[in-house]
């Protein structure tokens, strides 16, 4: 009861209502999360419905978040959800008014946006990717100072190439395992139980069905986060 009443009077933002934000939304709001704010700027695609399993057929066309809520309230009509249909270029507000953050977008910009945010607001960053047969799972408690933050790990300016589910395509059921272990560790953080991944970085080979977990620590060159003090805050 003690761990309900938590999530009840707790705020989580989702950045993306793709493959990983659909099933992340689905399991807090059925998990009974007070407020659910889903940041999307995109419409329902035909193409996409294998993988994004808030959505129906009789769904194309529509604003993604706006739809989201609708199936949200269906499962839970207590849950708040505010849909957001914009690109966020600024994640400073919606991140100070959130107690957990799941990164369930598609791109490095947004990524290292959303870490900024909060790095600076010192709260826990839930995130996921997932492209072809690969997946990622980490989290970045920044409530506590000796945490690392997603730029320790993958450095603002490092050149990467930029891949996306709708040019690379993406194995459908592993999107919805990322995403439902997103919204299993931001409930353990909400609720205060367990042990999270914070410090971990999970990877998933689907094609072979093996787990790897690779331990991370904090840079303390990182651009982002290497200025702040360790220990726990």
């Amino acid at each position: 009861m003690e761990g309900q009443e938590k999530l009840r009077a707790a705020a989580a933002l989702i950045i993306g209502a793709g493959g990983l934000g659909c099933p992340a939304a689905l399991y807090l709001a059925a998990a009974g999360v007070g407020r659910l704010t889903l940041a999307d700027p995109e419409k329902v695609d035909l193409t996409n419905l294998q993988r994004q399993i808030l959505y129906r057929t009789d769904d194309v066309g529509a604003v993604k978040v706006d739809a989201a809520r609708t199936a949200l309230n269906a499962i839970n009509p207590d849950v708040k959800i505010v849909p957001l249909h914009e690109r966020v270029k600024d994640f400073s507000k919606l991140v100070a008014q959130a107690d957990v953050v799941l990164d369930c977008s598609d791109n490095f910009a947004t990524r290292h946006a959303l870490n900024r945010a909060c790095v600076s607001s010192k709260k826990p960053l839930v995130s996921g990717a997932a492209i072809r047969f690969d997946a990622q799972l980490m989290v970045f408690d920044l409530r506590k100072g000796d945490a690392p933050c997603y730029a320790c790990l993958f450095a603002e300016d490092a050149e990467v190439e930029e891949v996306q589910c709708s040019q690379m395509g993406v194995f459908a059921p592993l999107t919805g395992m990322v995403g439902a272990m997103q919204a299993m560790e931001a409930i353990k953080l909400l609720a205060d139980i367990g042990e999270s991944l914070n410090g971990r970085m999970q990877i998933l080979d689907a094609a072979r069905a093996e787990w790897r977990s690779v331990k991370m620590r904090k840079d303390p060159a990182c651009s982002v986060c290497g200025g702040q003090k360790s220990g726990t805050s």
